[in-house]
């Protein structure tokens, strides 16, 4: 069968989905037929393909590093949570259940059977898969019903890679313990480390290197260095802090720059529309959750949510109403984007996402929005400011526009846009159009690039993670690996004590 790797990690935000990004970036660049595959992944930041299925943002992402059209099959289960502790199980691209966490875990072993065919198929039309974990291999509880890590590669034949963090401290230990509570099994697919975000003298750290070789009987395959600003489409909490910031250092064109305030709302999705603003030179992009942190802003964004209704309410609670209702009296740009959209309308019928009936919007556009079982999944096309506009649709929340002038789909009054579509600001004619009525309104000295590109900033930080593998593994190792897969019985030692309860 086809070849095909597991990329694990000892903690989530290790650095799995870059490391299986560069691999794909890598292999594509030498003319191998790659897809990314994550069987099982929760995420608030997703996609939705050609096709009209929705798969977390980071496979999308994966895909285009494999230089391939992303598909429902590179992942087969998705989990969107939500305000009450459950979260919407998205299967093949559509949403079949809303579950507690014990209800999903009943559910496994038919995903686990979803999973392994979606990854047989991928299998039968790649030349390789390289397939990412999710969390950590060693979360000993969960393992009976696990279908992302070794669940998957016992199941599928994978052998496996893991990868650690130096930035956070303790990645010996890390690496260590995680083989160690690992059954003689599981562990007999594990064949090799990855180091990820490290910084300093390689000299210090390779005496490191060679004692966990020595201890695990598992080689590091690259110590991949620091590389700030490298990210783009986190998927990740723990990435939040980083996604809007620039490393190119390219100042602002005109006198004055741009401040963006964007509302971190507590169920934040689809947080990376706001990548291709923090591109732009003089664009200064940073989270707010105080009123204070809205004042000096020249443009607020109410950006995507899981749940409404819900943050609509913490919204209130954080005394952010009043500061957003003053900014459109006074003409200052407000812009909400699919669930920051619905929250501008005048009223909201929910009985779908939160049953908490009708609610009261903010009342800055002229729409009602009523929330439909089924969800609006799709990629449409349009025109704004004369300029195409690509974009995609993902939501419960139906909007009924009663008036304002058109935009995009949604609506704009004075000041305040509103829109359903996520990745319009990817689209560089229609953003540097915004922004400059943005400036307008603000009475801000700004000039937007007319040469940055956002799809084109992307590919780059794709090549640089392919540039990781090839400059900083041991490719020959990998390609090794990837070919013969999970090392032979006997080949590898056992590192005691093993997983509670297992036989070792």
């Amino acid at each position: 069968m086809t070849n095909a790797l597991l990329v694990a990690g000892t903690t989530s935000d290790a650095g799995k989905s870059v490391v299986t990004a560069g691999i794909c970036r890598w292999l594509a660049r030498q003319g191998v037929r790659v897809a990314p595959f994550k069987a099982q992944n929760m995420s608030l930041n997703s996609f939705v393909t050609a096709d009209g299925a929705e798969i977390g943002r980071a496979q999308a992402m994966q895909a285009q590093a494999a230089r391939v059209e992303p598909e429902a099959a590179m992942n087969p289960v998705l989990l969107k949570p939500g305000a009450d502790g459950r979260s919407q199980v998205v299967l093949l691209g559509r949403p079949v259940a809303e579950v507690g966490a014990l209800d999903y875990r009943e559910r496994k072993p038919v995903l686990l059977e979803r999973a392994l065919e979606c990854l047989a198929d991928l299998r039968d039309r790649y030349e390789v898969v390289v397939c990412e974990g999710a969390g950590s291999p060693a979360e000993i509880n969960l393992r009976d019903r696990d279908i992302a890590n070794m669940g998957l590669a016992t199941a599928a034949g994978l052998p496996v890679v893991v990868v650690g963090d130096i930035d956070r401290g303790g990645v010996f230990a890390a690496m260590y313990g995680t083989l160690a509570l690992l059954s003689a099994e599981d562990q007999r697919h594990v064949a090799g480390w990855f180091v990820n975000k490290f910084r300093g003298d390689a000299r210090l750290l390779a005496p490191g290197l060679d004692m966990l070789h020595e201890l695990t009987g598992r080689p590091v395959l690259g110590t991949l260095p620091m590389l700030p600003g490298l990210w783009l489409d986190a998927e990740d909490s723990l990435d939040l802090s980083t996604v809007v910031d620039r490393v190119d250092g390219r100042g602002p064109l005109g006198a004055d720059v741009l401040r963006v305030a964007v509302v971190r709302f507590p169920r934040l999705s689809n947080f990376t529309d706001l990548d291709a603003l923090a591109q732009e030179p003089g664009v200064l992009v940073r989270w707010a959750t105080r009123p204070e942190e809205l004042a000096d802003a020249d443009l607020v964004v109410l950006p995507g949510t899981r749940a409404t209704v819900a943050d609509l309410a913490w919204l209130r609670e954080r005394g952010l109403e009043p500061a957003l209702k003053a900014r459109a009296a006074a003409g200052l740009p407000v812009l909400g984007v699919c669930g920051g959209y619905q929250m501008l309308a005048r009223g909201i019928v929910d009985e779908v996402e939160s049953k908490a009936g009708t609610v009261d919007g903010l009342g800055l556009l002229p729409t009602h929005v009523r929330f439909g079982v089924e969800k609006v999944l799709a990629r449409p096309v349009g025109e704004a400011y004369g300029q195409r506009v690509e974009g995609y649709e993902i939501h419960h929340g139906v909007v009924a526009v009663e008036g304002g002038e058109p935009f995009l789909d949604g609506c704009r009054v004075g000041s305040v846009w509103g829109t359903t579509w996520h990745g319009a600001l990817e689209n560089d004619g229609f953003r540097r159009e915004l922004l400059r009525e943005v400036a307008a309104l603000a009475g801000r000295a700004f000039v937007p690039a007319p040469d940055t590109c956002f799809a084109a900033a992307r590919e780059a930080r794709l090549d640089r993670l392919g540039d990781l593998i090839e400059e900083h593994a041991d490719t020959d190792a990998l390609w090794k690996l990837i070919e013969g897969g999970v090392p032979a019985a006997g080949s590898l030692p056992f590192l005691p004590p093993g997983a509670p309860g297992s036989d070792a």
